[in-house]
């Protein structure tokens, strides 16, 4: 009997025993599922949340296109240092080059392009006149002083009776270059001409120059078959010459340095839009007028 109740105290114990591990087990299963399930709502959480962050990130790098046509030289390459200061105003400034003054006009009018910027205002002025084109400057940025340069001839005192002189074809530049010829006593212009002056005008030619009327672009590569001849200060520079060469240039004091100043010029209406007002930011700062003058050495003038 004594035995009998000795077994059955110690199958109780036993019975005891294993029933408390079991209770001590569950709660730690309980705390390690709980522990990972929360690990696991956390890192989904965090993902999250990461990909919310670079989805915002994405989204604030993301630069508004702004496409703006120009002249290969000095336009094209002052838009190009003026790329940063755009991204920094959330613009993405795409350049478009054109060798001609029509194309990149009615580009801006059909709305192909958002801006232009290669010419002065009397050339916009009287597009909109032959064109019929709704198109208005934003901002004068710079002037670019015409130059007589030499070609057969190497002075204005060696040019001869009869001597070929080129000058642009169309209307607002070949008066620009004629006022420029009749400052150095060449020939001398009807009373009143202006900025509206042709060969129609010349009342006196002493020497009897051979004006030669041509288009603006093509003038530097006529050099070499005239005498001497007068160049937009924009394709001076695409040609490779410097002020310092032309045999004369207009005064900055003169009508035409105050006339004839380029403009960032776009469809009307748009003069006050947030991305063109960003670009006259950058074309006028301080960055984009020190390039300017480090730069051009006197061929491009900041007029801000």
């Amino acid at each position: 009997m004594k035995k009998l109740v000795c077994v059955l105290a110690a199958a109780s114990l036993t019975a005891a025993v294993l029933t408390g591990c079991g209770g001590k087990n569950k709660p730690e299963e309980s705390t390690a599922a709980t522990t990972q399930a929360a690990s696991t709502e956390g890192t989904a959480e965090k993902g999250e949340t990461s990909e919310a962050a670079k989805e915002e990130s994405s989204e604030a790098k993301e630069l508004v296109k702004f496409t703006v046509g120009a002249s290969p030289a000095p336009h094209a390459e002052i838009l190009e240092a003026a790329k940063p200061l755009m991204a920094e105003a959330g613009y993405d400034l795409v350049i478009k080059e054109y060798n001609d003054y029509v194309q990149p006009n009615m580009a801006v009018e059909s709305g192909d392009l958002d801006a232009n910027y290669f010419q002065h205002l009397p050339y916009l002025e009287q597009f909109n006149v032959e064109k019929g084109t709704n198109l208005v400057s934003a901002k004068t940025i710079h002037y670019e002083p015409f130059g007589i340069y030499a070609g057969k001839t190497a002075s204005l005192e060696e040019l001869k009776d009869g001597a070929k002189v080129v000058v642009p074809n169309d209307t607002t530049n070949e008066a620009r270059a004629l006022l420029l010829l009749e400052a150095q006593g060449l020939i001398k212009l009807k009373e009143g001409a202006g900025l509206t002056a042709t060969k129609k005008d010349i009342v006196e030619n002493a020497k009897k120059l051979d004006i030669i009327e041509s288009e603006a672009a093509q003038i530097p590569r006529a050099l070499q078959d005239v005498d001497i001849a007068v160049i937009n200060g924009n394709y001076a520079i695409e040609a490779g010459f410097k002020v310092s060469q032309a045999l004369a240039t207009e005064d900055a004091k003169s009508v035409a340095a105050v006339t004839y100043g380029n403009v960032v010029c776009v469809k009307k209406g748009n003069e006050n839009s947030p991305a063109v007002l960003a670009l006259i930011d950058a074309l006028t700062s301080d960055t984009i007028t020190k390039y300017i003058e480090d730069t051009y050495e006197g061929a491009v003038v900041p007029l801000n």
